[in-house]
């Protein structure tokens, strides 16, 4: 599989190939000699006003699937590096998408959206 997804803090396997954390801030108190990532792409993450939308910071939460329509037009503005992780992917590369050690389900969570949005960027 070429593009993989998985939590920043789970160990590094040998077919990870190109690990890209796409959280939004850098992981608190993790010493840069401890990165488990290749490249941090913060940019890649959801903004910091739809993260609070969804887990209702001063408002009422939004729904899973308003907060996945308003990921991928955010993503809009970000086609350039989209389409540079589906270029490695075309390569031959496998590309890892990290998120945060607390962003146990996997299903919801941004990276297999971006996920998605990169296999559809694919020139296959």
């Amino acid at each position: 599989m070429p593009i993989k997804t998985k939590r920043w803090c789970v160990p590094a396997e040998p077919d990870d190939g190109y690990r890209v954390l796409v959280c939004r801030y850098r992981p608190r108190g993790l010493p840069k000699a401890k990165e488990t990532w290749d490249v941090w792409m913060s940019d890649l993450a959801p903004s910091p006003d739809l993260f609070d939308a969804f887990y209702g910071k001063g408002q009422t939460p939004i729904t899973l699937d308003a907060y996945r329509e308003r990921y991928v037009q955010e993503m809009q503005a970000q086609q350039d590096r989209i389409a540079a992780l589906a270029e490695r992917v075309d390569r031959g590369e496998t590309v890892t998408l990290l998120c945060s050690k607390d962003c146990i389900l996997e299903p919801i969570c941004h990276r297999t959206l971006l996920a998605r949005l990169i296999e559809a960027a694919r020139r296959k």
